[in-house]
C-alpha cells in the first residue's frame, strides 16, 4: 500500500502527535525516524523490513556502522547516523537517571541499561557498573572481552578500579551471545571469587546480570552465589 492511500490521521507522523508516541507501533516509530522510504518502498514497508532484517528494534539499533551501510535503504551514512544516535541518547537517558537514583529502586531500567550496553554484541563481554553509597551510578566500564564462550576476569583489576572510582558497591554484568541467559557453573564461581576480592575492601557486590538482546537473567534474584 502506498503511504498516500492511508488516511493521513493514521500516517505515522500525524498518529504519533495526535495519539501518542506510545500508539505506534515499532515499524511506525522507525518510520517516522527515517522520514522516506526508497525506490519501490514506502517508508513503513522500509521500516518493517528493516525490523525484519535486524530481528527487531534491538538487532537494529545494535547493529555496526558497517551494517547499517550495507543495508538497502540505510546505504546513505546520514540514515545510519540517525540509527546510532538514537541508541546512544537511549544509553545516555538511562545514564543519567541511574546517576541520580538508588539503582536497586529500579532494576527494569538497569537491566535495560545493560542490554543496550553489551545484550547484542556477537562476543562475550563482562562490564562492571561502580555505585556510590546511595547505589547511584559513579561509572560504567566494560572491562574485559572475551571470546563467544568465555571471558578472562582479573579480581584484581575489578577491585584497583573500584578503588580509584570510589565505589561502594558494584553491578557486575556480562552478555550470552547465545541468547540463553541461565549462568553456568563459571559464572557463579567467577561471581563468588569478585564478592570475596571486594569484600576485602568494602565493596558491596549487589548482583549480577547476565544478558542478551531479548532476556536478562539476575543472579542476586534467581540464582544467588
Amino acid at each position: 500500500m502506498m503511504l498516500q492511500v492511508i488516511p493521513k490521521s493514521m500516517r505515522p507522523r500525524e498518529k504519533l502527535l495526535s495519539l501518542g508516541s506510545q500508539a505506534l507501533t515499532d515499524a511506525e516509530l522507525l518510520a517516522v525516524m527515517l522520514g522516506t522510504g526508497v525506490p519501490g518502498q514506502n517508508v513503513l514497508q522500509l521500516a518493517q523490513a528493516l525490523l525484519d532484517r535486524f530481528s527487531g528494534l534491538a538487532g537494529l539499533l545494535h547493529a555496526s556502522p558497517a551494517q547499517l551501510q550495507a543495508t538497502k535503504g540505510l546505504g546513505g551514512s546520514a540514515r545510519s547516523a540517525q540509527l546510532l544516535a538514537v541508541l546512544e541518547l537511549s544509553k545516555r537517558v538511562l545514564m543519567q537517571k541511574l546517576r541520580k537514583r538508588d539503582a536497586m529502586s529500579n532494576p527494569e531500567a538497569v537491566q535495560h541499561f545493560l542490554q543496550l550496553q553489551i545484550g547484542a554484541l556477537d562476543h562475550e563481554v563482562f562490564g562492571v557498573m561502580f555505585l556510590d553509597a546511595q547505589n547511584r551510578l559513579l561509572h560504567y566500564c566494560t572491562m574485559f572481552k572475551g571470546t563467544l564462550n568465555q571471558t578472562s576476569v582479573y579480581p584484581r583489576e575489578v577491585v584497583k578500579l573500584a578503588l580509584e572510582v570510589g565505589a561502594a558497591a558494584v553491578i557486575f554484568s556480562h552478555n550470552h551471545p547465545s541468547g540463553n541467559v541461565q549462568p553456568s557453573q563459571a559464572d557463579t564461581t567467577l561471581t563468588r571469587s569478585l564478592h570475596a576480592a571486594l569484600s576485602m575492601v568494602d565493596v558491596r557486590v549487589l548482583d549480577h546480570i547476565i544478558v542478551s538482546t531479548e532476556q536478562t537473567w539476575s543472579m542476586a534474584e534467581r540464582s544467588p552465589w
